[in-house]
């Protein structure tokens, strides 16, 4: 299927579901609920999906994928390539033409100086950015006309698309954050919660790890959008009572992120209220390894390459703790259906999925002994391992979720049975997933050995989500504890690889680079992958519109829902 057969189909897609628009703020209201609360309404700072999904209903990006994995315009005219003269010859640069008559929520005109404004913002290397691998190998980004704009490459880049596209790359307003660039980002509060936006709503109010009211953006480009008039979107809880606010009381109509136990999910449809959805993306339920020592001891060097691990930096180690793990067992208690194995961190698309890493699919307790046994890590009278005076006990943290804090009990049990002692720690989701420079407890700056969540990547080629473990990409005091190589893994194997993908054009080639980054990452266990994960949401039956979206947010067609008369 091509991609413009693909666009096509979405549009079609698109143009049915909003029939039953009968005019902008016609519906009333709508409510969201995400159990994982916002912390923040900019993308740029946090990596976490609650953020990104949030601020989504406010600020766009030129180009997104559609629920097919297809690129789509959307701020831009149309998705450039070498055929219709956007994409240069050479491959070195992209150019992007906005479409005419485009108006922020404050009335002004949206132009090419401020999607420029928005890669010098995120490429400030005094900013911190959360989605810097985007912008991957750009040398500039040019204005050529108020709506014309021009990313040129420092080599041919056969995938142009990372600046710019997607949930997590949406232009934010240059006149708004002008002095919000480099180390001042974080500081900028009103910015950072109040973005002046594109999208279909406007924040009216927002309370940090709470809620967000929103209004429809009166200049949103389609004047009989979106239906709904305001939008409240409620964070914080648990899966279960997200899930219940919406098949059983109907008091919300959709409902965000459904992590629940197959079991617990089928008593809840019962309620009537609600329709589930499922899709299965590149989504991975994983634990990362800390290849760096976060003891306090090392004060504000704690988690950071200066001080190696003491003993995750043993392959040995970190290969028996992914020997330990039966994940048949984890998909069958956590997701049932909407969970399938995997060896992989990145399961899909089908063609970058990996056979080279399966052993992992079948549990090994006596291997993993041995293992450990050889590599001389000796069990004392405690039953904990040590070797050289190093004691094989961890940190294990995550956030607060019923399905999470089994897997947690079930994995200690099992890394019990071959010498590793472990603490669980959980925390806040909204905590855990936002971006505060100053909070100890973020994926980000990892004050554990191991933690466990999941994520995935926008669209369906990898290139700049494997990006995301090249050497430097890691989180660090310089980058305001932002960056996306949460393990802190630096190979230059691996770094030469990742070159060589990003001037590769050839589809096939592309798949088998993708696939052989991924093994190195699986191969030296500095991720663990437990469960491909369904992405599992519900809304209201009165909700329409509703298309779900495993390659970009889910929140990325909220202008077309509507509430059935």
């Amino acid at each position: 299927m091509t991609l413009k057969t693909l666009a096509i189909g979405s549009a079609l897609a698109l143009s049915m579901a909003t029939m039953a628009i009968a005019g902008r703020g016609s519906d009333g209201e709508l409510k969201i609920i995400y159990w994982q609360a916002p912390s923040i309404l900019n993308p740029y700072l946090s990596g976490g999906t609650k953020d990104i999904d949030a601020s989504a209903l406010i600020i766009e990006p030129l180009g997104r994928y559609d629920e097919n994995g297809a690129l789509i315009p959307w701020l831009a005219a149309e998705i450039p390539t070498v055929k219709n003269g956007g994409v240069s010859e050479d491959l070195k640069s992209i150019t992007w033409k906005i479409k005419p008559g485009l108006k922020w929520s404050d009335g002004t005109d949206f132009t090419a100086n401020d999607v420029k404004f928005t890669a010098d913002y995120c490429m400030n290397p005094d900013g911190g950015c959360a989605q810097l691998s985007k912008f991957g190998g750009v040398s500039s980004v040019d204005v050529i006309d108020d709506l014309t704009v021009k990313v040129s490459f420092e080599k041919p880049t056969p995938f142009p698309y990372g600046p710019f596209v997607g949930g997590e790359q949406p232009i934010i307003q240059a006149a708004q954050f002008k002095n919000c660039v480099g180390a001042a980002a974080p500081s900028c509060t009103d910015e950072n919660f109040n973005p002046i936006g594109t999208g279909p709503f406007t924040v009216k109010e927002f309370r940090p790890n709470d809620v967000i009211t929103m209004v429809a953006n009166e200049n949103y480009r389609d004047p009989n959008k979106p239906a709904f008039a305001t939008l409240t979107f409620k964070g914080g809880g648990d899966a279960t009572a997200a899930a219940r606010a919406v098949f059983e009381t109907g008091e919300f109509d959709y409902a965000w992120n459904l992590q629940l136990a197959p079991d617990v999910m089928a008593k809840m449809a019962k309620g009537g209220k609600g329709v589930q959805v499922v899709g299965f993306g590149p989504l991975v339920e994983r634990i990362m390894v800390n290849q760096t020592d976060p003891d306090p001891k090392w004060g504000d060097e704690r988690s950071t390459r200066k001080h190696p691990h003491p003993f995750l930096s043993d392959i040995n180690v970190r290969k028996a703790l992914s020997m330990a793990i039966d994940r048949e067992l984890l998909r069958e208690i956590g997701y049932g259906p909407a969970g399938k194995l995997t060896c992989n961190v990145v399961p899909a698309p089908a063609a970058y999925n990996s056979t080279a890493n399966d052993s992992c699919l079948k549990q090994d307790i006596a291997g993993a002994n041995k293992l450990l046994d050889d590599a001389g890590w000796v069990k004392g009278s405690d039953g904990v391992r040590a070797k050289d005076g190093v004691r094989l006990s961890m940190l294990y943290q995550t956030s607060t979720n019923a399905v999470r804090q089994d897997f947690q009990a079930l994995i200690k049990d099992w890394w019990k049975q071959i010498g590793v002692e472990t603490e669980l720690r959980n925390l806040d989701a909204s905590v855990f997933f936002g971006g505060d420079p100053g909070s100890p407890d973020t994926f980000q700056k990892f004050f554990a050995d191991v933690e466990m969540y999941a994520n995935n990547f926008s669209g369906t080629d990898p290139q700049t989500y494997l990006g995301s473990w090249r050497c430097g990409a890691e989180p660090r005091p310089e980058t305001q504890w932002q960056g996306e190589n949460i393990p802190r893994h630096c190979n230059p194997k691996y770094d030469a690889l990742h070159d060589e993908m990003s001037k590769t054009a050839d589809l096939e080639e592309r798949a088998r680079i993708g696939k052989a980054l991924n093994d190195i990452l699986m191969q030296d266990y500095i991720i663990i992958p437990l469960v491909h994960r369904g992405n599992s949401s519900a809304h209201a039956k009165s909700l329409k519109g509703v298309i779900m979206n495993v390659w970009d947010t889910q929140m990325w067609n909220v202008a077309d829902w509507s509430r059935a008369k």
